[in-house]
C-alpha cells in the first residue's frame, strides 16, 4: 500500500524555534554566539568593516528636530534603555511581591549582593589606585542574570529551586546598585535644565499612575520624553528606563473575583448565543472581544508590559548590544593583556571578589540572625552560586564602556570580562554539579 506523504504543517516547522525560546539558557546561548561572533568578526580579514558600522551615524529627525549619532550609541543608550526598563520592572516585581517584598526576605540577597559589589571593587581598586584604570571600579560589581541562571539552567532539576531564588534576588539588588552607580558615578557635566524637563516628565507619569491610568500608550509616549530629557542631561539616558518602570501600575483593573464573575457572564452569554458558525453570529463576537478585554483588565499594566518586552529584549537587544560591543581585537600579546592592572583588576574582582564576597556577607547575615539560609541548600551551594555571580558580562560590558569609552583601555577590560565570565561560569558548574547530587527516582513496591 503506498504509503501518504504529508507536508509538514505550519506548526511543525516553528516548533523548534518555541521549544528554544522557552529555554531558560536560550538568552545566554543567543548572547554567547552573539560575543563569539563579534570577536571573529573583530579578528578577521573584514576588522575595518566591523569598527565602521558601529561608527555609522544615524539620524532620526528632521531639520533642527533631528538627532543625529552612531549607531553603536542608538543601541547603547537607546535600545538598552528598554533592557533598563525590563529590569526596573522585574525590581519593581520582586520589591512589591517577591523575595525583597519583606525584611526579613530581602535581608539575604542584600547582604549577598552588597559582598558581591564591595568586594570586588575593592580588589579592583587596589590594584589600580591611582592609576589610569581606576575609573574602571565598577566594572567587576556587576552580575549577568541571563547568563549565571543559563549555567544553573544546564543542571536541570539537579539544583534546589530556593538556589534559584537566592540566585535571582541578589542579582537584582546587584543590578539595583549598577543602576544607582551608574547613575552616581559615570555621568558627564549635567544641564539642569534638562535634568528639570526629564523631573517634569516624570511627575506627569506618576500623576498617571496616580489618576489609574492603565493604557501603556501615554506612559510609551511620556517615557519617550522623559528619555530624550535624560539623553541631553548628562545623566545617561537608560537611567529613564529604570525610572519609568517605577510609574507603570501594578494593579489590575480587575481584581480576580470580579474577573471570574465577568467571564462567567460573558462565557454564559457566548453559550446562549446559539450554534450557528461563529463568525456569523455578532453576539458571539461580541462576547468574544468583552472576553478578551476582561482578559488585559484582569492583568496589571506591568506584568503585561514586562511580558512583552522580556522576548525583544532576551532575543534582540542583548544579542545586538553584544555582537555591536564585545568585538575587541586580540592583536598583540594577550599574556600582557591579561596581567595589566585593568584586566587584572576585572578578573580577580570577578572570580575572587564574588566567590569570597557574597558567601561571606550571606554567612554574616545569618549568623547575625538578619536572614536565615534558603530552605534545602546547603553553605557549599551558595559558594559555588558565588562562582556564578563572577559572570559579569552584560552590565560589566556597559558599565566598561562607560568608564573607558573609546581608549586603549576599554579592550583591556573586554578582555578581562571575558575571561572573568568563563572561567567564573565553568567553576561555578562544575562546583553545582559536584554539590547537587541528582535526584533519587522513587523506589517501586515490590
Amino acid at each position: 500500500m503506498e504509503k501518504v506523504h504529508r507536508k509538514p504543517t505550519i506548526a511543525l516547522v516553528i516548533r523548534p524555534f518555541q521549544e528554544f525560546a522557552e529555554k531558560e539558557t536560550s538568552g545566554g546561548i543567543l548572547l554567547f554566539l552573539s560575543t563569539v561572533v563579534a570577536v571573529a568578526w573583530a579578528n578577521s580579514p573584514w576588522s575595518s568593516a566591523y569598527f565602521t558600522l558601529w561608527g555609522t551615524k544615524f539620524t532620526i529627525g528632521l531639520g533642527k528636530a533631528a538627532l543625529s549619532k552612531p549607531l553603536l550609541l542608538w543601541i547603547n543608550e537607546g535600545l538598552m534603555t528598554l533592557f533598563f526598563l525590563v529590569v526596573g520592572l522585574e525590581i519593581k516585581r520582586e520589591l512589591l511581591t517577591g523575595e525583597l517584598a519583606s525584611p526579613k526576605q530581602s535581608a539575604l540577597p542584600i547582604a549577598a549582593a552588597l559582598g558581591g559589589m564591595l568586594a570586588p571593587a575593592g580588589i579592583y581598586i587596589a590594584l589600580n589606585a591611582g592609576g589610569p584604570g581606576a575609573r574602571g571600579w565598577g566594572i567587576p560589581m556587576a552580575t549577568d542574570i541571563a547568563f549565571s541562571l543559563g549555567v544553573m539552567a544546564l543542571l536541570g532539576n539537579r539544583v534546589p529551586f530556593s538556589l534559584k531564588v537566592f540566585l535571582t534576588a541578589f542579582a537584582i539588588v546587584d543590578d539595583i546598585g549598577g543602576v544607582l552607580v551608574i547613575a552616581l558615578f559615570y555621568t558627564r557635566e549635567i544641564s539642569w535644565i534638562a535634568l528639570a524637563g526629564g523631573a517634569v516628565f516624570l511627575l506627569l507619569l506618576l500623576l498617571m499612575n496616580w489618576a489609574g491610568v492603565q493604557r501603556l500608550l501615554p506612559y510609551g509616549v511620556l517615557g519617550t520624553g522623559l528619555w530624550l530629557a535624560f539623553l541631553e542631561s548628562g545623566i545617561h539616558a537608560t537611567i529613564s528606563g529604570v525610572l519609568l518602570a517605577m510609574t507603570i501600575p501594578s494593579r489590575a483593573r480587575l481584581v480576580p473575583g470580579e474577573f471570574l464573575s465577568k467571564s462567567r457572564a460573558i462565557l454564559a452569554e457566548f453559550e446562549h448565543a446559539g450554534e450557528e458558525d461563529v463568525l456569523t453570529i455578532e453576539n458571539r463576537q461580541a462576547a468574544i472581544r468583552a472576553l478578551e478585554r476582561a482578559c488585559a483588565l484582569s492583568e496589571a499594566p506591568m506584568q503585561r508590559l514586562e511580558h512583552t518586552l522580556h522576548p525583544w529584549v532576551t532575543f534582540g537587544i542583548l544579542p545586538l548590544f553584544a555582537l555591536a560591543n564585545a568585538g575587541v581585537s586580540l592583536a598583540g600579546d594577550l599574556s600582557t593583556g591579561l596581567l595589566h592592572p585593568v584586566s587584572l583588576g576585572v578578573i580577580l574582582g570577578l572570580v575572587l571578589g564574588k566567590q569570597v564576597g557574597i558567601p561571606l556577607f550571606a554567612w554574616l547575615a545569618v549568623r547575625t540572625g538578619l536572614a536565615t539560609r534558603p530552605t534545602g541548600t546547603t553553605w557549599g551551594q551558595i559558594y559555588a552560586v558565588g562562582w556564578l555571580g563572577g559572570i559579569g558580562f552584560t552590565m560589566s560590558l556597559f558599565i566598561a564602556s562607560l568608564a573607558f569609552g573609546d581608549t586603549q583601555l576599554l579592550p583591556l577590560a573586554k578582555v578581562g570580562i571575558f575571561t572573568a565570565s568563563l572561567v567564573a561560569g565553568v567553576g561555578g558548574w562544575l562546583l553545582l554539579r559536584f554539590l547537587c547530587p541528582p535526584p533519587q527516582p522513587p523506589l517501586r513496591n515490590a
